[in-house]
Parts: structure tokens; sequence; C-alpha cells
């Protein structure tokens, strides 16, 4: 749903705390925020499509987004969980090709989107914000990456314990919407084996959980089952 009427407060209060864009002018971020768009979804309603024509630089407010594809077997990979001040669809917005993926609200839900043209206009005007932006992409690039490698090369528990380790840094991975089933279809595996490793993490008395929450309680020693 779009919420007519133009820029958002909110929205102009938090944009220099993005990395893209904390060393604009207030003009530049006025521009951006007087061009944007609110729009609100609720949980399991679909954001965008993979393949259709990328409309901008989405910016999470509230709630927490997943991007995911659907294999041709029709199970479904979780590339990323996504929360609040996190943006999605950078690389279309910028290269101009269509969605890579799909996108899907996992709670109530308000992003707002700044149009790709403004932009990329601004990257023709501006030298420095050009160079963030690659600078962004390329960590994008380098965490897509080690998510590979992870995949590929750890056991379940290994990507388990890496992902617990990140929600410290990255409170997008908790909350609202975030279900072992959520975990699953991110770490590449089943719900049922996420509670195996859950169980086989808490007997090493590294974390507690329930049926809503996970605690680290042993950072370190979960470090060293993280291999980090």
């Amino acid at each position: 749903m779009t919420q007519p009427g133009g820029p958002t407060t909110s929205l102009r209060s938090f944009l220099p705390e993005l990395v893209y864009f904390e060393d604009l002018s207030d003009d530049e971020l006025d521009r951006l925020a007087r061009v944007s768009v609110r729009r609100h979804y609720d949980a399991g309603q679909i954001i965008f499509l993979e393949d259709e024509p990328a409309t901008g630089l989405w910016i999470i407010e509230k709630g927490r987004i997943k991007i995911y594809k659907i294999s041709p077997d029709g199970v479904e990979h979780i590339l990323h969980i996504l929360g609040p001040r996190d943006t999605f669809n950078d690389i279309a917005t910028f290269d101009g090709g269509n969605n890579p993926a799909d996108a899907a609200a996992l709670s109530r839900t308000e992003v707002d989107v700044i149009p790709a043209e403004v932009l990329i206009d601004l990257i023709a005007e501006n030298s420095d914000f050009a160079l963030k932006a690659v600078r962004v992409l390329a960590k994008r690039v380098r965490s897509l990456v080690g998510q590979i490698e992870s995949l590929a090369l750890y056991s379940v528990t290994v990507r388990l314990s890496r992902f617990l380790l990140d929600q410290i840094e990255d409170p997008s991975l908790s909350g609202p919407g975030v279900t072992r089933t959520a975990i699953a279809a991110h770490l590449a595996t089943t719900p049922q084996t996420i509670s195996n490793a859950l169980r086989e993490l808490e007997h090493a008395g590294v974390i507690e959980f329930d049926r809503h929450r996970i605690w680290i309680i042993d950072e370190p020693k979960l470090r060293s089952i993280a291999m980090l």
C-alpha cells in the first residue's frame, strides 16, 4: 500500500545515519526525502517479485523483511533478513536492471522508496556519493561471498552459531517474524535441523532458548564453535 502525499519527516531525520547518505548536504538530504514514497506491508505480504522492473532504493523504517529466491522445485531460500535502517534492492537501483530476488514482509513493515533515477542523478553530480555507493556495494558482494562459503564448507551447527553471533551486531536477525522456519530457509536446512542444532548449542552451555527467543550466554565459546 502506498501512502499518498510525498516525503516523510521520519525518513529525513535518519537519512544522515545511513552509510550511503552520511556525507550529503542538507539540501541533498531534503531532496531525497521530498521524492521518497512511504509504503506499508502486513506480515507475509509480497513487496516485489524477482525480474520486475526496479523502482528504487528501499529503506526500512519499521519491521523486518526477507529477500529470498524460490528454487525450481519450490523450496524457499532466504538470502537476507533485514530490519530498521537497512536498505535493499541496492544493486538493481544502481545498475538499472530488474529485481534480482523476491522481497516480502516478515512482520508489519513500513518502508520508504527513493526513486532510482534520483539516485543515478546524484551519482553524476556528487563523486563522493558515487564512491560511497561503490564501497557499499563492494561490501555487500564480500558478504555474499562469505555466505556462499559458509553454506558450502560448514555444518549447520557452525552456520547457526555464526547466525546467532550476527544478531549481536544486527538486531534485524531477531525479533518478530524471524522464526525457526525463516532461519532454516536462510541457512539452507530444515526447521527440525535448526531445532536439533539449538539443542546441541544449549547442551554445550553457550545459549538458552524458548519458543520465542534465543539468548547467548557464553559468547567466547560460541565463537569457538562458529570457528571465528
